[in-house]
This record gives C-alpha cells, structure tokens and sequence, in this order.
C-alpha cells in the first residue's frame, strides 16, 4: 500500500519516482484500447503484440540507421502497423470467434519465430540496443497520445461506424440484411487496431534501452485480453481501468511477496463473478448479483 500512500500524501514525489510506472500504464491502456476496437466491432482478434512488434522495431531501426526524428519513427512504425493489418485482415476476417483468435496467434508466432528471431538486423533473440529512449522525457508523450485515443474512440463508438460496428457485434446477419457492409467494418477495426498498436509498440520502444522480442509473445496477447475483458470491453474506459487495475496491482500489494500470483488471480476471479461485464461497464460501477446468488426474500402483503 506504499504506493497508494505515496500518492496522496506526496504526488510530486510519487511522479518522480515513479515515471516509468505511469508511462508503462499508459503504454498498456492503449494497447488495451486496440484490442477494444476488435472486441467491440464482434471480433476475437489477438493480434496487437504482433502490430505492437512491428511498431516499435520500425522506430528503434529508424533511429538507428538513419536518425530520423521522433515523430518520423512514431508515424513509420505506426503506419506499417497498419498496411500490414490491412494485408493480414483481407484473409483473416473471413474467419469467427475462436478460429479468428487461433489465426491471429499464428499471426504472433510467425512474425516472432520466422522474423524477429532470425533477422540480424532485429538483433535475432538479443533484442535491439536503443541508445535514444527517455523513460523520464517519454511519460509526457505517452499520457497525451492516451488522452487522444480516449477521446477518437469514444467520439467513433458515437457516430455511424461505432453503431455499424454494434449491429455487427450483436448479430452479423441482420446487419447484412440492413445493408451494412459487414466485410468492410470489420476490416476499417482490424485496421484501427492495428495503428493503435503500432504506436503503443513506437511510444514503449521510446522508454527503454534495450528492446526484448520476448515482449511481443503471446503471454502478452492474454496479458492485453485480460486488461480490455476486466475492465469491461462495452465501454471505451473500460480497457484504461483494466490497465490501470493490473499493471498497478503488483505494486499496491507488494507485501504479498510470492503469494502475489495468488492474491491477484483471487482478484481477478472475483470481479469476473460480481462484475461479469467488467469494472466498466456500460452501466457504470454497479454491483451485478450473480444468478446463483441468494437473493433477499420479501414477504408477501398480508390479505388479513
């Protein structure tokens, strides 16, 4: 609880101390909201570590070989994210639900097994040396990119492609048969999915020195899942509160020492049980009573 405590009885020093941590979570918030854009149009893609990769490895080669600026890296790794999401999504969306998720995985081990790994120019299994990042200049960055994704989905989930989006997710042949062109908005959120996580790669490759292939497995993939599911995949808030929730969560209870995995998945499975739409829900914070939950008998009006 050191941390909660430090944070509100001295935010400054909280900041300080804790730069990394708070760009992490938002590095993790919007990686949570690209695997939003796929959920909420009624697709189970697990592909954004894949987009991520590719984000962040376009922008530390870049800087290394020709010493572009900045933003240059920024937009190259997020603009090749995004052709590439269009290639992989032309056959890929022609599959649903699990064997969508099982083809996108294949995606993952593709790229980290036939591409990253044996590459020289990746660094193979070592990673890549990033003389250039700035874990303290870097928050900054990552926080205001986090404010503006917030605000570009929220403000799509409310016009025309957010309500194709929901007749797609909620039953794909009635929307077929209102003349949505199914095919179409699936691919504009596999696209979108894919630049968000390209820059999340982009903008994480920025705080770190060393670059680890080993980041963009898929433990990753069930690490963004479990932040856009927890935190509830019906509200554009609910991938940041997911995020924010677990990437903290180590640090809050760190007394649990070893016992951490225990005490998290205890969590976990509990908000599943009571909030089985996530923290944030399209309701807000509610409690949900589960069904098999007992349920307060009233007595019936007395007739006498």
């Amino acid at each position: 609880m050191d941390l909660l405590t430090q944070l509100f009885t001295d935010p400054f020093a909280f900041w300080t101390s804790h730069t990394l941590l708070i760009s992490q979570i938002g590095i993790n918030s919007i990686l949570a909201s690209s695997m939003f854009v796929v959920l909420y149009s009624g697709q189970l893609s697990l592909a954004a570590p894949g987009f991520m990769a590719i984000g962040a490895y376009t922008a530390v080669l870049m800087d290394l070989y020709w010493h572009t600026p900045l933003a240059v890296d920024f937009a190259a790794g997020t603009a090749l994210a995004g052709l590439v999401g269009a290639i992989v999504g032309l056959p890929v969306l022609r599959l649903r639900g699990v064997f969508l998720a099982i083809a996108t995985i294949g995606f993952i081990e593709a790229l980290s097994l036939g591409v990253i790994l044996n590459l020289p120019i990746t660094g193979e299994g070592l990673g890549l040396k990033n003389i250039d990042a700035d874990p303290v200049g870097g928050v900054n960055i990552v926080l205001i990119s986090l404010a503006v994704v917030v605000y570009l989905l929220w403000r799509l989930t409310k016009g025309r492609l957010g309500y194709a989006w929901t007749a797609v997710r909620q039953d794909e042949l009635a929307a077929r048969s209102q003349g949505i062109d199914v095919p179409r908005y699936k691919l504009i959120a596999f696209v979108i999915s894919a630049l968000l996580a390209g820059y999340a790669g982009a903008a994480e490759s920025h705080l770190y020195f060393i670059l680890d292939p080993n980041e963009y497995g898929v433990p990753r993939t069930v690490q963004v899942l479990t932040f856009a599911v927890l935190g509830g995949s019906g509200n554009v808030l609910g991938p940041v509160v997911g995020a924010l929730f677990l990437t903290t969560f180590p640090f809050i209870f760190k007394q649990a020492g070893d016992y951490i995995g225990v005490v998290s998945g205890a969590v976990l499975i509990a908000i599943i049980v009571f909030r089985p739409q996530g923290i944030v829900g399209r309701g807000g914070f509610a409690f949900v009573r589960p069904r098999w939950w007992p349920r307060p008998q009233s007595r019936a009006p007395s007739t006498g």
